[in-house]
């Protein structure tokens, strides 16, 4: 049997998966990490505590599945895209905190850009809005912010990465500076066309070329691990971006596939090739992976609030006690008479990106109860979901056939059945829900032979179930009248 370790470092928590060439899952062990917001807007980590949760899940997900480092053939690596840190070469220790890609203290300095007419130059070259949500912003601000940083830069002695460059890092000791390609894509740096660092903007941005990693594809042998960190060395043979990495751990390796997950917000990306796609609709273009020498595509819409919804609803509101109880709740009722929610909360993501928006809970009368807000919170996650594809497919030629989902609001009936009876094309959500997890360990088997094709890999993915629309047309356009209502009050410009 083929032992292949994912390491899953997420937004909050850090998670080790041992996988067999299957995609059957053999042991799990995660740890949660802090999320500081010392300032409304900025949200922090501590470096060297991703790096210590992680090394420990490691350990403990194979004592779980009670085999050695000598006996795993490869480690693939998915991450958190976006969140930046900055290190000292000579000692490795991290010189900041690092910053999460959720945070905004960029904003001015995006404000700057597109005043002075960047916008568009920057989007042609890497597919990207002028957003603090990237890693360009991040990084500019700790160089102008962190005193004696630029300095110590000029002297090459910082590092810059992403949480991949990180750990790789660390899992080799300091021999590799590197990062994949997908999260290179992220950080507002990389030239989309060439795969590399564009000097243009480099210049434009004040960044010291000496502070970046090397870019390496999705596929690449970078290095065994360190001799002495895990009893026995492991090749490290694959990354990707977690977005990129469930796009690969869905099989979506056709142009015009498509994948949903369902986690704190939503992403969906969408296969386009080996051509890079503009969106006319406010859609993020950005690479999916570089993999056995081929470039792959994606468009992608980010929405903001989905799980995080039903938090609300627990902590916020109180109407549930546990999030495993909405879906009951939801189905006390047939439908939400009239309730809808615009999930605003921290603004409006793809296709709309209105920070300024706000969360709006609308048409409610004497009747409603808490099944009907239960209900219109659900079928919000939906309605989202819906706007980003309504803008994908207006970007594509071809209809979409199919939305594959994980993630875990993917487990919700309800809410699947009636993501398929809006979209008007069925939803399937597979047996194996650690898509993102098993795209990196895919991608590490790959590379080191446990597959030989994209085929082989394509094996492992079985459906649970298919959910196919129901609803007839007249009934799906007053809904999404419903919604369009509602959304337009919500925005900044109502």
């Amino acid at each position: 049997m083929s032992y292949l370790l994912a390491l899953d470092q997420g937004t909050t928590s850090s998670r080790a998966i041992i996988f067999d060439e299957h995609g059957k899952v053999h042991a799990t062990a995660q740890r949660e990490i802090q999320i500081k917001t010392p300032h409304s807007g900025w949200v922090e980590q501590d470096a060297q505590e991703i790096w210590t949760t992680q090394i420990s899940v490691v350990q403990q997900a194979m004592a779980s599945a009670r085999i050695l480092a000598k006996d795993i053939k490869a480690m693939g690596l998915t991450n958190q895209r976006e969140t930046t840190v900055i290190w000292d070469r000579q000692t490795g220790r991290p010189l900041a905190p690092a910053i999460v890609w959720q945070d905004r203290r960029a904003a001015t300095w995006c404000n700057q850009l597109i005043e002075q007419n960047h916008h568009d130059k920057i989007h042609q070259k890497t597919g990207l809005k002028v957003d603090p949500y990237f890693s360009a912003g991040k990084l500019v601000w700790l160089l102008d912010n962190i005193e004696g940083l630029r300095a110590l830069a000029e002297q090459g002695r910082v590092a810059f990465g992403t949480i991949d460059s990180w750990l790789i890092w660390n899992l080799t000791q300091g021999a590799e500076h590197v990062i994949e390609m997908s999260n290179a894509s992220r950080t507002m740096l990389m030239n989309l066309k060439t795969q590399t660092w564009d000097e243009e903007l480099l210049q434009l941005f004040n960044i010291p070329t000496s502070v970046l990693p090397k870019i390496i594809s999705s596929d690449c042998y970078i290095s065994d691990t360190a001799p002495g960190l895990l009893g026995a060395t492991i090749p490290i043979t694959g990354i990707l971006g977690d977005q990129q990495a469930a796009l690969f751990g869905q099989s979506c390796f056709d142009e015009g596939t498509a994948k949903n997950t369902y986690g704190t917000g939503c992403f969906m990306l969408l296969n386009t090739g080996a051509e890079i796609k503009y969106s006319h609709n406010q859609l993020l273009s950005t690479l999916a992976w570089q993999c056995q020498q081929q470039q792959r595509y994606a468009l992608e819409g980010s929405v903001f609030m989905a799980g995080a919804i039903v938090q609300w609803l627990r902590d916020g509101l109180g109407i549930i006690k546990h999030s495993n109880e909405v879906e009951a709740l939801a189905n006390q009722v047939k439908s939400t008479e009239g309730v809808v929610l615009v999930p605003a909360f921290t603004g409006l993501g793809a296709p709309h990106w209105d920070s300024e928006a706000r969360a709006l809970l609308c048409g409610m009368s004497r009747g409603t109860h808490k099944a009907h807000i239960a209900r219109a919170a659900l079928e919000s996650i939906a309605f989202q979901v819906s706007d980003v594809l309504t803008a994908m497919q207006s970007d594509i030629a071809k209809p979409l056939k199919e939305l594959r989902v994980d993630g875990g609001a993917s487990g919700n009936d309800m809410l699947m059945q009636f993501q398929a009876d809006l979209l008007n094309v069925p939803v399937l959500r597979p047996k194996l829900l650690e898509s993102t997890a098993w795209g990196a360990a895919a991608m590490a088997g790959l590379r080191i032979g446990v597959f030989s094709n994209l085929d082989e890999i394509r094996q492992s993915w079985q459906l649970d179930r298919a959910f196919e629309p129901q609803m007839n047309e007249d009934q799906r356009q007053v809904r999404l009248a419903e919604w369009s209502s509602a959304l337009k009050r919500a925005k900044s410009d109502a």
